[in-house]
């Protein structure tokens, strides 16, 4: 069972601006000053799996980029390079052929071929994996994931095979362009099939861990670091400049900065917004900012009372006032969001919806009319609970939000429930909740990689929302003879049909903004998608 709610009555959002909320959760244990061959990273939180398709997470993912790879990769722009491929080529956009590079290995000495991606997805599509991303392939249009997913075929039946150990070939049933750029991502990375057959869930384990990656597993303590050490049998071993890598569980930001400041951390995650403009002033060259494709968004469980109903969905996203948390409690570079797409996503066209045009008074009118519409009123406050995982951050969003509708609409109730990361996910993914603060970030940088989560059948579809409409609209995006300009036009429309529908709430788009030491190398503030592989940096001299 989840821990029960906790409760904030606040009587002003003012009140939540001048006064800065300290850190009160457990941090990590201490770490030590970090060697000379070693970079020390905040993670931000225990991850809840390192194998790849277990996982949903940007902490997990973060911890799985140094210990596997896929056929491409990014680099320091977010551009897709070749990485276990060493290039792939298609004459119709539905069937592909990667030519995997020669001589790669696993971190145990034997040989690595195109047989271990074959493998590997088709653990990622078999429903007894349960894996989360397994719509990933369904998305991508791989041939046969669809009676997989539903047991009507064996995973084996999945269209990819290997035509020899250093050939892939992936067969489509659409033409998808921009596939390859979807491959770099933690569900497409390969698992050594030995070792996960004998270990079971026990395979990541730094004991038993195998894997194809710049590093392999050396030390996991749990909630209190991972050590990653360099991986000889990597294929690009010679440049890849440092030697361990620690991964440090600490959730509050303060603390966080703390230990950057002592010496423990060498980049820290974000940055809190009430320290935020000191730390330019006082660190310029070590603070770090960059364009982010990730959206903070408020998701909403359709099929729980009362968001199944959408003057209920629609009045709680009216009265939100975007541009105060972005402006004031957060305050580092965010920009309010209308789309559940990041702009600036490369092909995106914005949705303008006309309610945004309105000042937020008038906003609140038409939210108080939906509302009495609904039938709540003073004697019938609408009552719910709002699901946030243990962060400074998140709590500070969840009590300016609360604040917001209590204010802007008076009879609205909010009951706070704050739970660790592990739980949070799991109610979110069995629909245990009302309204839950949520983010996605870009899976590659296009817009169906946000647009895709909430069609019916996507199991990142959390918020359980189902419209034909939707899901017809991105169909039509990989239909033959659909252009880039006709395909960024059905993504406008995808966004309005959300905004009609108030299928999500979003809130604000990411900046990423970090302190990193001036010893560290290799820090890029370029790549939109936030990727930030260990094997890029280096210690300058």
């Amino acid at each position: 069972m989840p821990p029960s709610p906790f409760r904030f009555f606040v009587p002003a959002v003012a009140a939540l601006l001048l006064a800065a909320c300290g850190g009160q959760e457990q941090t990590a244990g201490a770490a030590a000053t970090p060697a000379a061959d070693t970079v020390t990273r905040n993670n931000v939180t225990e991850p809840q799996s390192l194998d790849p398709h277990q996982i949903t997470g940007v902490p997990e993912i973060n911890v799985v980029r140094d210990l596997l790879e896929g056929l491409v990769e990014t680099d320091e722009k977010g551009a897709v390079v070749p990485a276990a491929a060493e290039s792939w080529q298609s004459a119709d956009n539905k069937v592909w052929t990667f030519k995997l590079r020669e001589g790669l290995k696993w971190s145990n000495g034997e040989p690595f071929t195109a047989e271990d991606f074959v493998y590997s997805w088709r653990r990622l599509a078999d429903p007894k994996t349960a894996s989360q991303y397994a719509t990933y392939l369904q998305t991508a249009k791989i041939e046969n994931i669809d009676e997989i997913l539903t047991g009507k075929k064996p995973p084996e039946t999945l269209g990819v095979k290997a035509v020899d150990p250093q050939t892939l070939q992936v067969t489509l049933t659409a033409a998808v362009p921009y596939f390859p750029q979807m491959l770099y991502h933690a569900a497409t990375k390969p698992v050594h099939r030995t070792t996960v057959e004998k270990h079971g869930a026990k395979w990541t384990q730094p004991e038993n861990f195998v894997g194809n990656g710049p590093y392999v597993m050396k030390k996991w303590v749990v909630n209190e670091r991972i050590e990653l050490a360099k991986n000889p049998q990597y294929r690009d071993a010679a440049n890849v400049k440092i030697d361990n890598v620690v991964f440090l569980p600490v959730g509050s930001q303060t603390d966080d900065v703390a230990r950057y400041e002592a010496g423990e951390i060498d980049i820290t995650d974000a940055l809190p917004p009430e320290m935020y403009t000191k730390l330019q002033e006082k660190y310029p060259q070590e603070l770090k900012r960059s364009p982010y494709l990730c959206t903070y968004y408020l998701e909403i469980n359709h099929q729980k009372t009362p968001f199944d109903d959408v003057r209920v969905r629609k009045a709680l996203s009216l009265a939100l006032d975007r541009e105060t948390i972005a402006a004031k409690v957060l305050g580092r570079g965010e920009e309010p969001a209308y789309n559940l797409t990041r702009t600036g996503t490369a092909g995106f066209v914005p949705y303008t919806p006309e309610w945004s045009r309105l000042d937020q008074a008038s906003r609140a009118a038409e939210a108080k009319k939906l509302l009495a519409e609904a039938g709540y009123s003073e004697s019938n406050p609408l009552t719910f609970n709002f699901l946030y995982n243990t962060s400074e951050q998140h709590k500070k969003i969840a009590v300016a939000a609360a604040s917001m509708w209590q204010q802007a609409l008076g009879f609205v109730k909010v009951n706070l429930e704050n739970q660790e990361w592990k739980t949070y996910l799991d109610n979110r993914r069995s629909g245990n909740y009302q309204i839950a603060r949520a983010s996605w970030c870009g899976d590659y940088n296009e817009p169906s990689t946000f647009l895709n989560t909430l069609q019916s059948a996507n199991s990142s579809n959390r918020a359980f929302y189902k419209n034909a409409a939707y899901d017809a609209l991105l169909a039509k995006t990989l239909q033959p003879g659909v252009g880039v300009k006709e395909r960024a036009a059905l993504y406008t429309q995808a966004e309005a049909q959300i905004d009609k529908d108030s299928a999500v709430i979003p809130v604000y788009g990411y900046v990423n903004s970090r302190l990193v030491k001036p010893r560290i190398g290799g820090y890029s503030t370029e790549d939109v998608l936030n990727e930030l592989p260990s094997k890029r940096l280096f210690i300058r001299q």
